[in-house]
């Protein structure tokens, strides 16, 4: 009997591979504006609490970085799934887009359309998923600073960076061992965004705000 090797059949048998090694706890899509930096640093958390590969997929938009493209994205990637990076449609319990303030035009709609989309899509166990935007102002980095200072006033974005290098030196967008550098002081950036979030709201702009700890917290504690 001549076996089947064709492209379409080997993507199946993957993806039957890849269901039987998923983890009992939810799966999660985080889709994020960055190309490398939040990859990357999700990523390290994935390894670092051993969270398994099939029940946590990172990507970066490939529409684009605006806000309304990264969430249009991660809503795609949901329904439709991707063949070719075997990623199977409505396999997940919950979807994160990640992305920033700076100066984006799109920013409020795509809060708007994450907010309107949560609860309402539903995965392949007929399940409504949680779909949530996970918005930072001005930046990804505002989170990374958190870890040091206590940031309480409007910052630019080059400001946060700046001040971010005096403690991570070697710091550059696209770098790993974010989380690694970090995880030292997790406990007190998370209780420093969470103040962030008691005082302002992702709409409230120029004032500093960020959600990543809720997306942090989600995957550190998945595995218990």
């Amino acid at each position: 009997m001549v076996r089947d090797n064709s492209p379409k059949v080997r993507n199946k048998r993957q993806l039957a591979r890849k269901r039987t090694s998923r983890a009992s706890y939810d799966r999660i899509l985080i889709v994020s504006e960055g190309s490398k930096t939040e990859p990357n640093y999700f990523k390290e958390i994935r390894s670092a609490y051993r969270l398994q590969t099939a029940n946590i997929e990172v990507r970066a938009s490939d529409l684009g970085t605006a806000p309304i493209q990264v969430v249009q994205y991660a809503q795609s990637l949901f329904e439709n799934g991707d063949s070719h990076k075997r990623l199977q449609k409505r396999a997940f319990e919950r979807v994160y887009a990640v992305f920033d303030r700076d100066e984006h035009d799109s920013y409020n709609q795509a809060l708007s359309l994450a907010k309107s989309l949560d609860k309402k899509l539903k995965n392949d166990n007929n399940q409504l998923i949680s779909f949530n935007a996970i918005p930072s102002i001005p930046c990804f980095e505002l989170w990374l600073l958190l870890h040091y200072e206590d940031i309480q006033a409007p910052i630019h974005r080059t400001e946060v960076l700046q001040r971010l290098k005096h403690y991570l030196p070697n710091y550059e967008k696209g770098t790993n061992n974010a989380f690694a550098n970090t995880k030292q002081h997790l406990e007190l950036a998370i209780l420093r965004a969470q103040t962030l979030t008691k005082k302002f709201t992702a709409y409230t702009n120029p004032e500093p705000f960020t959600d990543i700890h809720v997306l942090v917290q989600r995957l550190t504690t998945l595995g218990k």
